[in-house]
């Protein structure tokens, strides 16, 4: 982090930080800067790599075509059918 960035960063959020606020700032990413330099000394070469952390199973059933109801049976609880179609109010006139 520079000052030029920071600068973009203020216009970009329309913010206009203190001195103190930039100083802090700038310690902030100084201080995770040095968190990743850490990170990248350890040794990964015998890590595999991974997307995920937990293992996605994705569970696929076979596709088969079936009919569990039958329309005479859906339509038993209709107040009125005709001629195997749902009656239904009128809603546009």
């Amino acid at each position: 982090m520079d000052r030029e960035t920071l600068r973009l960063l203020e216009l970009l959020n329309q913010l206009k930080l203190t001195e103190d606020e930039k100083k802090e700032t700038f310690s902030f990413f100084e201080d995770r800067k040095a968190d990743s330099c850490g990170l990248e000394a350890i040794d990964t070469s015998e890590v595999e790599r991974m997307v995920h952390v937990m293992p996605i199973m994705t569970v696929v059933r076979e596709d088969k075509v079936s009919q569990p109801f039958s329309r005479e049976d859906l339509q038993s609880g209709a107040p009125e059918t005709d001629e195997g179609y749902w009656c239904v109010p009128r809603v546009v006139e």
